[in-house]
């Protein structure tokens, strides 16, 4: 028996691509009901997509990155206006490979080991000058550490106009560059609308992108200069560890290279991170026995068992991303349905991390499923990263600073949700963010 194409909606392109921004997760969701775990869909400008929404079948998606498959591709569609031609999102086949390697020794687990301490610094020095028995949006301020985590520890810049100019700029450049209007353009017409005469065009967003990214572009090409000129012995940044690094042939990364992998840097983990510890903080605010339980073991000083499955959880049950597209080369084979070559495939991370098999009670927020018995069948399902070959880079700092920012806030302060329901998601540039930033009073904690 042959294989046939999956269900979907019937919906022209341009509905279904108006349903998915105005409400991604309610469109999704609805599809996954109707249409099972695999379902097509039709987007303006992008080519016809297979969305899977179970574990086994996102396996399958991500084996496509041994030879079938491209995720660069896909991303350059969306993002190649911000992060650029050489980014480890935006490459494939050879060049990915030899960014991946690059790339990969500086962020290891034992490379970032020693950030803790200054992490821990700049989380202490904002959470000083938090709004005391007011409310405010938690999510700003997890920004603005996240940022200065990027600047100092990632970019290295020590330079206090530059910091000062970067801090300033970024967010604009951030804020514009995803954009919907700049996401969902098509890319050719991305490509015409940064060309003259077009890019002269004053009130175009398009414009305004480019002069944000213009000005941090030239902070970042100055820096890269400055320390090819005069390294610091002994620096342990990201970008000295990359001024360093020789791929297998003893060619060190270009000048547009570095500035390509810290732009991704920042796209992938400036803002994610900031809307994970904020979606942590709603879920604890909403779970107090389990906020109680953890501030026992940061207040006692335990192992970080506990705090681990905390922003496992949170991970899981608040997804920040929501897929991660192949582009198929080849066809490829989901169950009872073959997806044709030049279809993009992509597993909803969402969808799976609330799939009852392997999440029972999906909807309530138990950090003790990724301890004991269950922690198994957690584990092989959970991919807030992605998954495969293109397993993001970045994990183990991101996952490094949710747990020092964490620990730091409980010490340091009591916080309250003025408002006890739950907050909804809504689309924010590429992530699911909550709806209310994550609204908090904060009091500081009696030592």
């Amino acid at each position: 028996m042959s294989a046939s194409l999956p269900p979907g909606p019937r919906l022209p392109a341009w509905m279904q691509t108006a349903a998915v921004i105005a409400a991604p997760s309610r469109a999704l969701r609805a599809a996954r009901r109707r249409h099972g775990p695999v379902f097509r869909a039709r987007f303006l400008g992008f080519p016809d997509q297979v969305f899977v929404a179970t574990a086994d079948y996102a396996q399958l998606v991500y084996a496509t990155d041994a030879g079938g498959g491209r995720a660069g591709e896909v991303r350059r569609q969306f993002m190649d206006h911000m992060v650029g031609q050489h980014s480890l999102l935006s490459l494939d086949g050879d060049p990915w490979w030899r960014h991946r390697k690059l790339l990969s020794p500086p962020l290891h687990g034992k490379a970032i080991s020693g950030y803790g301490e200054e992490i821990a610094e700049i989380a202490a020095n904002d959470i000083a000058a938090w709004p005391v028995g007011r409310a405010f949006a938690l999510r700003d301020r997890m920004q603005n550490i996240t940022l200065e985590v990027i600047l100092r520890l990632v970019f290295g810049i020590r330079d206090a106009e530059r910091l000062a100019r970067l801090r300033t700029s970024i967010p604009g450049l951030v804020e514009l560059g995803g954009s919907a209007a700049m996401l969902m353009m098509p890319p050719r017409m991305r490509e015409w609308t940064q060309r003259p005469p077009a890019s002269r065009i004053p009130f175009l967003p398009s414009t305004r992108f480019l002069r944000a990214r213009d000005a941090v572009d030239a902070i970042l090409f100055d820096e890269i200069a400055h320390r090819r000129a005069d390294p610091v012995p002994g620096a342990t940044d990201v970008l000295s560890r990359l001024l360093e690094a020789r791929d297998e042939q003893g060619r060190p990364m270009s000048d547009q290279e570095l500035r390509d992998e810290l732009l991704t840097m920042l796209e992938a983990g400036h803002e994610t991170t900031a809307t994970a510890l904020a979606w942590t903080f709603e879920r604890l605010l909403r779970t107090p026995e389990v906020l109680d339980r953890l501030r026992e073991e940061v207040d006692s000083g335990e192992e970080d068992r506990y705090l681990e499955a905390v922003v496992k959880e949170a991970l899981r049950s608040r997804s920040v991303v929501y897929d991660a597209p192949r582009l198929l080369d080849a066809p490829l084979r989901l169950g009872e349905y073959e997806i044709p070559a030049g279809w993009f495939a992509a597993p909803l991370i969402p969808l799976i991390h609330h799939d009852t098999e392997a999440f029972p009670e999906p909807e309530e927020f138990r950090p003790e499923r990724f301890l004991g018995e269950e922690a198994a069948r957690a584990q092989k399902a959970w991919m807030p990263f992605g998954g495969g070959r293109r397993y993001c880079v970045g994990a183990q700092l991101a996952l490094l600073e949710m747990k020092v920012i964490l620990r730091q806030v409980l010490r340091r302060m009591d916080l309250t949700a003025p408002d006890p329901a739950p907050e909804r998601q809504r689309m924010r540039h590429v992530t699911f963010v909550p709806a209310k930033l994550t609204r908090v009073i904060a009091q500081p904690r009696t030592p």
